[in-house]
């Protein structure tokens, strides 16, 4: 008969321990090291939690809740006025780079070669045939143009751009002048009776970046000019800053719109609705500190309804000596009552022409 196996002990009936490995020991040795380690970055990052809690609370409980309107506006005042504060230094630096304040114009190399004047004349894009009149009676051409200009008198013809730019009266006006050489094109203003009072500003900055003269004039295209005189009146004032040199006119200032010589911003000039004094009529002409006034201040200076009472508001604001010349009166008088600088062309619409305001001129010739 099968028996079951039995295990046989040894000796006293006790068995052997199993020894522990010593890859264990070191196991669990860095076990432990690595979760106190944790532990402790997990304990560091909970008081800075709390920490960092405690600051923004105690921040926030000092700022306040909300700006105030006037906190807002305080905030919006001192922007302004920093940003005004850095433009006018900007413009106060222009004006002393370009010798418009008195006292501080620096002689340059060139400045005994500085022209007396600077003549536009005022074109349309249909005065062609005026401007062939002119270019063979008062205003010289070709090399006697040149010449002119080695006596220090520049002359062109001024015009803007057509509101279609590039079309066909932009391609006549370039086409005339290469031939003629004898324009002043105002590339950034758009040439329309409207904008005549825009015209005179962009004229006189214009000219007065691209040449250096004493005096700058405009010229209307419905006279004729004694250019010897002319040049005879300016040389004599030559040096005088601050001339505004003109036939000196007021009137009445026209409210009702739709009536003729409507002036929009009648308002502004009092109960009586009369002008302001100021160099009326074809010819006006200005000194080199004047036109550099014009060119520094030219986005910030209100025009009005009519270029030559737009100049005379310029010029209340500032020191311009106003120089009352009958010589450049377009006027009714009889021939040789008093020499004159320039006659009409025909019955043309200027401020000082006939008894009224703005009435029709009788023609007469240079005496």
């Amino acid at each position: 008969m099968d028996t079951l196996p039995t295990t046989k002990r040894g000796g006293g009936g006790r068995s052997k321990p199993v020894p522990t490995s010593k890859s264990s020991l070191v196991m669990a040795f860095f076990s432990c090291v690595a979760w106190l380690y944790v532990a402790g970055r997990l304990w560091q990052d909970a008081e800075n939690r709390n920490l960092l809690s405690g600051l923004l609370k105690k921040n926030s409980a000092q700022r306040p809740k909300f700006l105030t309107v006037e906190d807002k506006l305080m905030v919006l005042g001192c922007r302004d006025l920093e940003r005004r504060i850095v433009e006018a230094e900007m413009e106060l630096t222009f004006a002393k780079s370009q010798g418009y304040l008195k006292g501080q114009g620096q002689k340059s190399a060139s400045s005994d070669r500085r022209l007396l004047a600077v003549i536009g004349v005022y074109t349309g894009f249909g005065s062609r045939l005026k401007r062939n009149v002119f270019r063979g009676s008062w205003m010289p051409r070709g090399d006697a143009l040149k010449k002119l200009e080695e006596r220090g008198v520049v002359i062109r013809f001024v015009i803007g751009r057509s509101a279609n730019r590039g079309d066909s009266l932009d391609r006549n006006i370039d086409a005339e002048n290469r031939s003629t050489k004898d324009f002043l094109i105002l590339e950034g203003h758009e040439e329309a009776q409207e904008e005549l009072p825009k015209k005179v500003k962009t004229f006189f900055s214009t000219a007065v970046q691209n040449w250096d003269a004493d005096f700058y004039v405009k010229v209307d295209d419905s006279i004729d000019i004694d250019l010897e005189g002319l040049i005879e009146l300016l040389d004599h004032r030559r040096g005088q800053d601050g001339a505004y040199i003109g036939c000196m006119k007021s009137g009445e200032v026209i409210s009702e719109d739709g009536k003729p010589w409507y002036e929009p911003d009648w308002w502004k000039f009092g109960d009586e609705k009369s002008y302001f004094r100021h160099a009326a009529g074809s010819l006006v002409i200005i000194s080199k500190n004047l036109a550099q006034y014009i060119n520094i201040n030219s986005a910030s200076l209100k025009t009005y309804a009519f270029d030559d009472t737009s100049l005379g508001s310029w010029m209340m604001g500032i020191q311009a000596t106003y120089i009352d010349d009958s010589r450049l009166c377009c006027s009714s008088i009889r021939q040789g009552e008093i020499p004159v600088l320039m006659f009409c062309t025909g019955c043309f619409l200027a401020l000082s022409c006939g008894k009224g305001w703005r009435s029709g001129c009788v023609s007469f010739q240079v005496s």
